[in-house]
């Protein structure tokens, strides 16, 4: 059989044909379209003619495409559905993008003849992609001499390596720490459906019996909320807190060096000024004054509310029965109960009445469900999406439910782009960890997982409304602390009282949930903002301080390392752990978030403002929606997003919304 990869699909918006492809289809693909695209990149070199915007940088843009539909299409399926076959080519997949990369990047004849190209003639998105194709070059490396560029290849193959190293262990320590209990009593607290699930997941892992509670990637499980047993809870913490003691952490401290010794080849003091030379925060000390204002307010308002909890404990908390009385203070000071109030997210009604019905009245788009694209998992559902004037403009997939060959997390990805130079239509992808429910059950959200769902749809609609020339200047294709701030902004219509009516129903009576319901959450909002705080921006200075290490440091104590680093922030790591500690820490050390964690509080004040913007401007109407798309969602990189967001605003961000939501103001 012939390798699908190796023709663009005949299939609506080329998707692949996930029922024949292979691990071997995949690596055969990217080693044929590696050397196809090195022969395209002769071909620009050895032109005889005059460089010019068409036959340098269009050149440019246009090559690659088998490798880029190869590796598009693959790593998509590795972090869904990593399969042991896809696992086993992941390390040299990797290696051929890197090497590609390399290629490229460090061709001096390509280099010299893309700088020889008059581009001061140029104008919008023309001028765009000349200026930002020549500053990757530069910041790839493009300018060294033969040796420098020699070190700099030999890093990038390491830390390619190590990457996905680091992404293969976390997975497998995931599924190994999951917590075992061989008592049902154990489990007191969680209900006869999350039991049964349990029950079903020992099962599927090789128990003869007893109950299995998987762990989600971020150090609280949604399981400690619940659970009403203290050595319960402390078991499954444990669990949590522990991945990649053994493992990880020894990948993640020599990635850490690598990526200092990157940076000084590069002419950078240190990596985080590496990544930054790329973002929209203007220096290091910008974004380590803006984690450190934070920090004071956001553990002052923890430390209050951990006196809450110990109130109502009778005893001093501790990390792992945090989770189980905050919901004990939503309950008996909010009126909120976080178990029954699932009943009325269930994920069908979240998706169709909510984030699509929402999709509608602010854009006018449609979604029509499609059953004939086959997919790489049963459980993944596809939906083309439909322009205001009725034309055919995306398709949509989501993959919701977790399972041992997910990595975990949520995300969203792009299997195709929006770009008119290539003729293509995006397909882009929603991928969540909800845990399965027993067979027969419904799918019931917690209220995180509902705003999650709402936020990668954000990605979506980014990916979605694509409106450019250019694949590489398309939707997502933005700095790492801007590419958060859409999928932020749908959070907002999470609970919004024009949205929830729609969609929160009980899944059995079909209910409306009650307004009052509805109030006390929102007025519950404010409780436990310093605990969510505090947890992100300690694992934002613990990205930053892996970072910001010289050239040259190594830590060979990476446990003792992180420890250190947080207490002389100010965090209490003892009391409140970071959302990810190091030997878990996928965003940074396999995800691309290295140096960005910070980007998510960065995009957020963008968010805040943008937010406010609406609710002066009427919120869900038609009019807002078209602004939003128009002059922010579909520009992707087409210009500066900064300035793409002061045309939409009307000015630049301000801070004070942000300051607000958070609780942080007048937190002296």
């Amino acid at each position: 059989m012939s390798n699908p990869l190796f023709t663009p699909s005949a299939k609506p918006y080329q998707w692949p044909a996930f029922d024949q492809l292979t691990a071997e289809n995949y690596l055969s693909a990217a080693r044929q379209g590696a050397a196809d695209q090195l022969l395209e990149i002769e071909s620009i070199t050895s032109n005889n003619e005059s460089p010019t915007f068409e036959n340098s940088f269009l050149a440019l843009e246009a090559s690659g495409q088998l490798l880029r539909r190869a590796l598009m299409t693959y790593f998509s399926v590795l972090s869904a559905h990593g399969t042991e076959d896809l696992h086993e080519i992941q390390s040299e997949m990797s290696a051929i993008m890197t090497r590609q990369e390399d290629a490229i990047h460090l061709n001096e004849t390509l280099y010299s003849r893309l700088q020889g190209v008059k581009v001061s003639n140029l104008t919008g998105e023309d001028a765009r992609l000349a200026e930002q194709v020549l500053n990757t070059f530069e910041l790839a490396g493009a300018a060294l001499d033969a040796n420098a560029k020699g070190r700099l290849s030999t890093l990038n193959e390491e830390l390619s390596y190590l990457s996905s190293q680091f992404s293969n262990k976390a997975l497998e320590n995931q599924n190994a720490h999951a917590a075992y209990f061989e008592d049902a009593a154990e489990l007191e607290g969680l209900d006869d459906a999350a039991v049964a699930s349990a029950a079903r997941a020992a099962l599927d892992a090789g128990h003869s019996s007893g109950f299995l509670l998987p762990l989600v990637s971020p150090t609280q499980q949604p399981v400690l909320s619940q659970l009403a047993r203290s050595e319960s809870r402390r078991k499954v913490y444990e669990a949590s807190i522990t991945r990649g003691l053994d493992s990880t952490v020894a990948i993640a401290s020599k990635m850490a060096a690598l990526r200092a010794e990157r940076a000084k080849v590069l002419g950078f003091a240190n990596h985080a000024e590496s990544v930054l030379a790329d973002a929209t925060a203007p220096n290091i000390r910008a974004v380590a004054d803006r984690l450190e204002e934070l920090t004071t307010p956001a553990v002052r308002n923890a430390l209050g509310e951990a006196e809450t909890l110990r109130q109502i404990a009778g005893a001093p908390i501790n990390p792992w029965d945090w989770q189980y009385y905050s919901q004990k203070v939503l309950r008996e000071k909010f009126a909120v109960d976080s178990a029954a109030v699932r009943e009325y997210f269930e994920l069908e009604s979240v998706l169709l009445n909510g984030v699509f019905a929402t999709a509608t009245k602010l854009y006018g788009i449609t979604f029509e469900e499609r059953f004939d694209l086959p997919t790489y998992h049963p459980e993944v559902r596809v939906w083309e999406v439909f322009d205001a004037d009725g034309s055919p403009m995306a398709l949509f997939t989501g993959d919701y439910l977790a399972r041992p060959t997910k990595k975990g997390g949520a995300w969203m990805t792009s299997l195709r782009d929006g770009s008119s130079f290539l003729n293509e239509r995006p397909i882009v992808t929603n991928t969540l960890n909800i845990a399965a429910p027993a067979p027969g059950q419904p799918i019931l959200l917690t209220l995180d997982e509902t705003n999650t769902v709402f936020h990668e749809f954000g990605h979506a609609l980014h990916g979605m409304f694509a409106n450019g020339k250019y694949a590489s200047l398309a939707g997502t294709s933005v700095p790492r602390d801007f590419v958060e701030f859409p999928s932020q902004v749908n959070e907002m219509w999470a609970l919004h009282e024009d949205v929830v009516p729609a969609y929160a129903k009980h899944y059995q009576t079909g209910e409306p949930l009650d307004p009052k319901i509805l109030d006390n959450i929102r007025d519950a909002e404010l409780w436990g903002q310093g605990f969510a705080t505090t947890e992100y921006l300690a694992a934002s200075v613990l990205d930053w301080a892996w970072h910001t290490l010289e050239p040259g440091t190594e830590i060979a104590d990476p446990e003792a390392f992180e420890e250190q680093v947080l207490v002389q922030a100010g965090f209490d790591p003892q009391l409140i752990a970071p959302r990810y500690r190091t030997g878990y820490f996928q965003h940074i050390f396999a995800n691309g978030y290295s140096a960005g964690y910070y980007s998510y509080i960065w995009s957020e004040v963008l968010d805040a403002d943008t937010v406010q913007w609406f609710a002066e401007n009427g919120g869900l109407m038609r009019e807002n929606g078209i602004q939003f798309r128009q002059e922010l969602l579909s520009r992707g990189n087409t210009r500066d997003p900064l300035e793409s967001y002061k045309i939409f605003r009307g000015r630049t961000a301000e801070v004070e919304p942000l300051l607000r939501r958070r609780g942080l103001v007048n937190a002296e």
